[in-house]
């Protein structure tokens, strides 16, 4: 505006100047003119070149400030299309967060319908459509306080690292004490309840102990029905485990994760310090062991939200008294009855596991691990594996198919289980030498055999004592396990003096010539 005069308005745009362009310096040299110095409101028009209608309205008014807000919004373009993009929008929010689509694909689809405005009309109102729709749905939060040990809360998050050079998507325990605010997180291949049992197990391990009260969602891996109000009818396994932990489980409110938010935030944390940038590890034995040390340098290096003088770390030990003892880890499998085929194999979740010969035509129970799997019989142990995450694998372990060979001592040579079937040391040369000889197999597989009865320490004991001896055949081997085995000679019985002879007797067999020629 010109020095000393105000602002200086044509009189055609006294509607604008009322609602948007009189600035406040010229309502407040207005208001000084005629309250303070008592100047009339022709004497002010003709000093600040305004209409009188201008400056009527700011006398009689008595505010300091004007403002203009359109109320109708003209749309040449979009407004014919806005019922199509209102359903786009309400279709959009519908879907959870991860499936949504950004504004730039929904006006995308919107031109793909035949319409053909430009991208910030419905940016605009894309914006102005998401705030009507959050004004009316507002809620309010009380902030939850915790008692050292009270409560922790679960939950789960996917996160996309790079093992071996592969993009994977793994399954992130969380983990969150709520006094606090220590937490654990663990990557897994799944989220399935053996998963669960494992991340409880080694969180409450770190932390030494555990919370009175657990706060979850209403994960299937916990919850079986949901009732009216806070009532669960919760899975029978889970409910072992909350009993040998001593934890009360509470289910939050379906679609209300503000029940449980620290955990929630935690997720969120978690994918921007830990995920970002991708992680690249060789495995998921290096991902949680990178996961758990990260868990305990944020907790050494960040203040606690409420004892802004101590670390979350320093919270942490001092909770750590309160906490429920930690009880020893629960035996958290999943058990599925099996059946045994003809090749002594049993399936599991798309992939094939060996078992003991012995076990064949019987039922057996698996019980899948979150890192392995056992294969029980009446109680009795029959196979153990590192649990294959894949689909069609066959995981074998050649000792099962011993008893077989002594039947059939041929399928050494080209039996599926024993390719690239490395032995120990000593019995691994014996298997080399015996090779070239004619019955190499049968003596190979009576060798074997013996590890069964004998022991693998023992069998390769003995085939270390052949060797160093110049020797490799099965009957030396067998021979020197036998001298093993036996028991030593008992010791000479010390005679008492009382009992000795005076004339011991000496073995002549001259005496017997004697008779003969006396006879």
């Amino acid at each position: 505006p010109p020095s000393g005069r105000g602002s200086i308005v044509h009189p055609r745009n006294i509607r604008g100047t009322l609602f948007g362009m009189l600035v406040v310096e010229t309502i407040a040299k207005i208001r000084r003119m005629h309250f303070g110095q008592g100047m009339g409101i022709k004497t002010i028009c003709r000093e600040l070149n305004l209409s009188k209608k201008v400056v009527r309205k700011v006398v009689r008014s008595g505010v300091t400030e004007f403002s203009y807000k359109r109320t109708v919004q003209p749309r040449p373009k979009l407004g014919a299309w806005l019922a199509e993009l209102d359903r786009l929008l309400a279709a959009n929010a519908a879907r959870a967060s991860r499936e949504r689509l950004t504004v730039m694909q929904l006006y995308e689809e919107l031109r793909g319908l035949g319409y053909d405005g430009g991208y910030d009309a419905v940016r605009r109102y894309a914006a102005t459509w998401k705030q009507a729709q959050g004004s009316g749905t507002a809620v309010a939060f009380v902030p939850l306080t915790f008692a050292p040990g009270e409560a922790y809360q679960f939950d789960w998050s996917h996160e996309v690292v790079l093992i071996d050079g592969a993009t994977v998507t793994v399954k992130v325990a969380h983990v969150r004490l709520c006094h606090s605010r220590m937490f654990f997180v663990r990557a897994y291949p799944r989220e399935t309840q053996e998963m669960v049992f494992d991340a409880h197990d080694r969180a409450f391990s770190l932390f030494k102990g555990t919370c009175t009260r657990g706060i979850y969602d209403n994960m299937k891996t916990a919850v079986d029905a949901i009732f009216v109000g806070k009532n669960r009818a919760y899975n029978r396994r889970f409910l072992q485990m909350c009993g040998h932990y001593l934890v009360d489980p509470v289910a939050c409110t379906p679609a209300s994760g503000w029940e449980k938010g620290q955990v929630e935030s935690q997720v969120g944390t978690v994918r921007q310090r830990f995920f970002s940038p991708r992680l690249r590890v060789k495995s998921f034995e290096e991902l949680n062991a990178l996961l758990i040390d990260k868990c305990i340098v944020w907790a050494k290096a960040n203040r606690h939200p409420e004892m802004t003088d101590r670390t979350v770390w320093e919270v942490f030990e001092a909770e750590r008294p309160q906490l429920v003892p930690y009880a020893g880890r629960f035996d958290g499998f999943h058990s599925v009855p099996a059946a045994v085929s003809k090749t002594c194999l049993v399936r599991f979740d798309n992939n094939k596991y060996s078992v003991m010969a012995s076990a064949v035509g019987r039922p057996v129970e698996i019980r899948a691990y979150a890192e392995r799997i056992e294969i029980r019989q009446d109680g009795r142990l029959v196979g153990d594996h590192p649990r294959c995450f894949g689909r069609g694998r066959t995981i074998y372990d050649p000792w099962h198919y011993v008893p077989v060979l002594v039947r059939k001592p041929g399928a050494l040579r080209n039996g599926a289980p024993f390719k690239d079937w490395v032995l120990p040391g000593a019995l691994e040369k014996v298997r080399r030498k015996l090779k070239g000889v004619d019955d190499g197999d049968r003596q190979m597989v009576d060798i074997l055999a013996a590890v069964l009865t004998e022991g693998l320490p023992a069998v390769e004991a003995a085939c270390a004592e052949a060797i160093a001896q110049g020797v490799h055949s099965a009957d030396v081997i067998l021979n020197i396990l036998a001298r093993r085995r036996d028991p030593a000679p008992p010791p000479l019985l010390l005679t008492s003096p009382a009992l000795r002879l005076a004339h011991e007797p000496v073995a002549d067999c001259a005496r017997y010539d004697l008779l003969r020629r006396i006879g």
